[in-house]
């Protein structure tokens, strides 16, 4: 929930991304919690009491879902792909011009999970290095993603870093230099991120029910 409370904090002045996910459970209701709109429901009747409003999708979110099936031994048998909302063929046309394949997939946060596992033995299986608190695991991952996207190259961005490549960088940092150069978020402003991302994990419906007038006898 978080996780997709921090994707809305970030685009809250644009269009909702487009979404890619496996067939985890929460993730449907979490989408929904986080972008959802109000939907009143109609009466049947045309009398009585208006039932109570759900959460809709927002018309132009997209999110598609990887399913994978595997036997009892976990052994992968069989990768299909839907529309959870929005339209399939929008969804992978939009996949096509973002450069991330042509199908509905997951594969560039599988390689980014498998390498932080690789490199972060914190985040290992099997380990004995892991984190006893959080936020010690937090500053370690921080720490991590500022380095492979600032002083390491990468094959597939012609031997550039991340940084480069996306032009906020024109030369390759050395370490020294990420340590001295005065970027880093203060602890108000980590502060104020959270708070944006509380403000968001409440959905719409309760929004709604909480501001709505108690009737008055």
């Amino acid at each position: 929930m978080e996780l997709t409370a921090s994707v809305a904090v970030y685009s809250k002045d644009k269009d909702p991304p487009l979404i890619l996910i496996d067939d985890h459970l929460p993730y449907p209701q979490a989408i929904l919690t986080v972008f959802g709109k109000i939907r009143h429901r109609r009466r049947k009747n045309g009398r009585g009491r208006f039932k109570d409003p759900r959460l809709k999708p927002p018309a132009n979110l997209q999110v598609g879902v990887v399913k994978k099936l595997r036997d009892d031994r976990g052994h992968l048998l069989k990768v299909s792909s839907k529309a959870l909302f929005g339209k399939k063929k929008t969804i992978e046309k939009r996949i096509r011009e973002l450069g991330i394949g042509q199908t509905i997939n997951t594969s560039h946060v599988e390689r980014l999970n498998g390498t932080i596992r690789g490199q972060q033995a914190r985040l290992i299986r099997r380990t004995r290095g892991g984190s006893h608190l959080e936020r010690m695991l937090q500053y370690s991952i921080w720490l991590w993603r500022d380095l492979i996207n600032w002083t390491r190259v990468h094959y597939a961005l012609l031997d550039e870093t991340p940084a480069m490549a996306i032009g906020l960088a024109d030369e390759v940092w050395t370490v020294l230099k990420y340590i001295l150069y005065p970027v880093h978020v203060s602890d108000l402003q980590r502060a104020d991120w959270a708070e944006q991302r509380n403000s968001v994990l409440e959905s719409a419906v309760d929004v709604y029910i909480r501001n709505k007038a108690l009737p008055i006898s």
